[in-house]
């Protein structure tokens, strides 16, 4: 599983003109899912994206958390992030998860998220989608479950 964060001032995700999520200051997250992928991987990944201490403090220290400054989410799944470039110009996405386990995996970690995370917005699974973000510092961390 792979969550690309990016500290946002703002956010939005729509679909054919429409908003679908909007949010202001927290994570907008791209959520790629691996064939391999499990509940629990999505629970410890979701924990550590939640447990992130990447908002700037009072010293301007990297050391505040999204509850902390009262966050919010937008969760986006986005299956390119499995993509393989090694052989040609053309991505291979053949790591990427069944379309169907990507769509659950991705509907438990909005659940999961909501346990923890007062607002969460999302996307459209599979839908082609427009995102617009400020990111705020630039501020991107990528989880991946094969490291962490």
């Amino acid at each position: 599983m792979r969550f690309v964060i990016q500290r946002v001032s703002e956010s939005e995700v729509t679909v054919d003109g429409k908003s679908l999520g909007k949010i202001e200051k927290g994570f907008m997250v791209l959520i790629g899912v691996a064939e391999s992928d499990t509940k629990e991987i999505a629970d410890k990944m979701v924990k550590k994206m939640v447990g992130l201490r990447i908002f700037e403090d009072e010293n301007g220290k990297t050391n505040l958390s999204l509850a902390q400054v009262g966050g919010s989410l937008l969760l986006i799944s986005q299956f390119t992030l499995y993509a393989d470039c090694r052989k040609g110009n053309r991505p291979s996405f053949i790591k990427a998860g069944d379309p169907e386990k990507a769509n659950e995996l991705y509907e438990y970690i909005i659940e999961k998220c909501k346990e923890s995370v007062p607002v969460v917005e999302r996307g459209q699974f599979g839908a082609d989608m427009k995102v617009s973000l400020t990111n705020d510092g630039p501020f991107t961390i990528i989880l991946d479950s094969d490291t962490l």
